[in-house]
């Protein structure tokens, strides 16, 4: 399998965090999309030009995160992390708060990062809002976890691999120290040896950008 992702786009995070989770052997492709020739050589190779993106052993391509991480899950049924519970109800439950946090958190943290990166074009109203809809969305979960040790149970599933990259963010823009149950589960989240390499890739990257190594994504 080979996996074409950048380590700072939020959704080649989840994507990793679930191979890692599964023990699974993959051949790493960073795509620096924001590089005209590296954007160019991955849309001649697949023209939506989206990340993540993972090419099957059998060289099938699966875009999209969630689907990606229900592919893995199945092929590495008997490794690892399960990340789809075998109970309907959990597995259903497990896909609505994945689908939730992916809408609903960090494509908001997007937008709110989007209008933070120029503060001479920021639209204050809009930022307002933002902020508001990322507090309620912390609250919804902070509220679940006060009965579950992570989002969907007492296993690591897919909805935790969409929530970690995007607790990333918000520990330090919105102070997820204020939400008990939040910061007990970040806290356990860190310890993951999954979390720990994506950290470290990560950081890497981020020094990379840092001394004009790697464009920005």
């Amino acid at each position: 399998m080979e996996l074409f992702y950048h380590p700072l786009s939020r959704y080649s995070q989840k994507v990793l965090l679930a191979l890692y989770e599964k023990q699974a052997n993959f051949y790493p492709r960073v795509v620096e999309l924001s590089d005209p020739l590296s954007r160019q050589d991955f849309c001649q190779f697949y023209p939506p030009g989206k990340v993540p993106l993972l090419k099957s052993k059998k060289g099938v391509l699966l875009p999209e995160s969630s689907i990606i991480i229900e592919y893995i899950d199945n092929e590495f049924s008997k490794k690892g992390t399960r990340l789809l519970p075998i109970s309907p109800s959990l597995a259903l439950d497990t896909r609505l708060q994945d689908r939730l946090i992916d809408l609903e958190l960090s494509n908001v943290l997007f937008e709110y990062e989007q209008q933070k990166l120029n503060p001479e074009d920021t639209n204050h109203i809009k930022l307002k809002q933002l902020e508001k809809s990322i507090k309620r969305f912390l609250q919804y979960l902070d509220d679940i976890l006060e009965t579950s040790h992570w989002v969907c149970g007492d296993s690591l599933t897919l909805a935790d691999c969409a929530l970690i990259p995007c607790l990333l963010y918000a520990k330090d823009h919105f102070q997820i120290f204020k939400y008990d149950n939040l910061s007990r589960y970040w806290a356990q989240a860190q310890l993951r040896g999954a979390y720990l390499q994506v950290k470290e890739e990560i950081e890497l990257a981020e020094t990379e950008v840092l001394i004009g190594r790697r464009p920005i994504p």
